[in-house]
């Protein structure tokens, strides 16, 4: 399963490894590919996570998820 979440505060490398970081910690999350460019993160899942525990962890890192597809 695949999940695109669009991000909003993304201004940097580190801002993406950080998030990254945070999405990849998540139980069900194998992979989670960043786009500074497009402000996304292509989560690819092993089980469905929810959109509310996404969201929740990139509130968590100070970022702004501005939809999830």
């Amino acid at each position: 399963m695949i999940k695109t979440v669009k991000i909003e505060g993304m201004s940097c490398g580190h801002c993406t490894s950080r998030v990254a970081a945070a999405l990849m910690g998540l139980d069900g999350v194998e992979n989670a590919e960043m786009s500074l460019e497009n402000k996304t993160a292509v989560l690819t899942l092993s089980k469905d996570v929810s959109d509310d525990v996404i969201r929740e962890t990139v509130d968590d890192t100070g970022f702004d998820v501005v939809g999830i597809e």
